[in-house]
């Protein structure tokens, strides 16, 4: 095992009932438990607190209570919006409220022996970690989206600006980390994510439940599942949809079902806390989503034998499950191919059998164990090289894009030697 060291996981919040949090504290547990000294930090409070089996093991701050100011920096564009002074003045309270924050990070960072390691997991919360000091620490940021999800969105220049100078970019699978170094980032790597269930029971694969278990937004795609959902309805009259999950769309998705007449054959169940609960009365799982990292959902699903219908929105879609090997894949936003192959799954229980049993073997490649090795190799080659950026740069708040400033050359820096258990073309 390697030496304990501190590490600090830094989320935009803890606290929210999200996949990112879900990882947050699934990563310091495992890290507190063979003996390092974890604090997991969240910028401020989410909307609807959610406890996340917290043990006792792991330290939890938050730095604003709440978060009054706008969410982005001001970037004035012409003349006109830089007289703006009112918005000018909004974004001087942001820089204080900012500032305050990253005093305290400073101060927690300052208790760090030597050898810590900052993990950033999301770029809203580099803003905050870049103005505090962080003088001999080692900083990982990380993107736990696809490189084109977030080419598609605001986060892709502040991920490019914000996680330029950090110590590595890390991303979910090497087919993403590939895309963001043709796109010149140079310090970029990739880990998965670590499986974080073990089922005790497994479903029989008999009864007639499609789930799908998400957050009930426009990217999880609820809303194309209906669709499918409704080509399938008429021949399989015994077969019921089970969608687990609450979010923005949520309204809407049960007066569409209730207008599309599938009120009989949907039941939106809510946020499951425990997902055995979904999963051991379901035969298949549903991944209707329009942007994925590397989905959770789906790998839990794995683990309890469950065989998986997918669009191929994501590079971690295509590496949990491939295509024919361990579950189904459909083009992106195709409905009609996803209700086709969701009802070749309900019509033949043999091959629900032979890919839920080549889920349960694929997804051991993400064993806790093996993922933690992963990340101890990176921690050791962070510490064995100099800092990626100066430390009188590291310490300005402008040190990743700061005008004039000399440094050197970047060099690409080695990947991480795969483990063993870890070699596949998906990775």
């Amino acid at each position: 095992m390697a030496a304990p060291r501190d590490v600090f996981i830094i989320c935009n919040n803890v606290d929210e009932l999200g996949g990112v949090q879900r990882w947050a504290h699934h990563m310091a547990r495992l890290l507190a438990g063979r003996g390092d000294r974890v604090t997991l930090v969240g910028i401020t409070r989410g909307e609807t607190p959610h406890h996340h089996h917290r043990d006792g093991s792991y330290a939890v701050e938050v730095l604003h209570r709440r978060w009054h100011s706008p969410v982005l920096p001001w970037r004035p564009i012409g003349l006109w919006r830089r007289l703006n002074l009112v918005v000018r003045g909004r974004d001087l309270y942001r820089s204080a409220a900012q500032r305050r924050g990253a005093a305290r990070l400073t101060e927690l960072f300052a208790a760090a022996r030597p050898g810590a390691v900052v993990i950033v997991a999301q770029v809203w919360a580099m803003e905050w970690v870049r103005l505090a000091g962080v003088p001999g620490l080692r900083v990982v940021g990380m993107s736990h989206e696809s490189y084109a999800a977030s080419r598609r969105s605001s986060r892709y220049r502040r991920v490019r600006e914000y996680f330029a100078g950090a110590d590595r970019l890390l991303v979910l699978t090497a087919e993403d980390a590939d895309a963001w170094a043709c796109d010149g980032m140079t310090n970029v790597d990739h880990i998965p994510n670590a499986l974080h269930v073990e089922p005790a029971v497994h479903p029989t694969l008999d009864l007639p439940v499609v789930a799908c278990v998400g957050r009930l937004s426009h990217e999880k795609g609820v809303d194309l599942l209906l669709e499918a959902w409704e080509r399938l309805v008429a021949d399989h009259p015994g077969w019921r949809l089970h969608v687990y999950g609450d979010g923005p769309e949520g309204d809407g998705l049960r007066e569409r079902a209730e207008a599309a007449g599938l009120a009989g054959s949907v039941e939106f169940r809510g946020t499951v806390i425990e997902v055995e609960e979904a999963l051991v009365e379901a035969s298949i799982f549903a991944l209707p989503s329009r942007d994925e990292g590397l989905p959770m959902s789906m790998m839990e699903a794995m683990a309890y034998g469950l065989p998986s219908v997918a669009f191929d929105c994501a590079p971690g879609v295509r590496a949990l499950i491939g295509d024919g090997e361990s579950g189904l894949l459909v083009r992106r936003g195709d409905t009609i191919a996803f209700a086709a192959a969701l009802g070749r799954l309900m019509d033949d229980p043999d091959l629900r059998r032979a890919l839920g049993g080549e889920a349960r073997a694929s997804v051991q490649r993400f064993r806790p164990d093996v993922v933690l090795a992963r990340w101890d190799r990176l921690f050791d080659l962070l510490h064995s090289d100099p800092p990626r950026v100066p430390e009188e740069v590291r310490e300005t708040p402008a040190r990743v894009r700061r005008p004039g400033a000399q440094h050197a050359a970047p060099q690409r820096i080695p990947a991480l030697d795969a483990e063993p258990a870890l070699e596949s073309d998906c990775f």
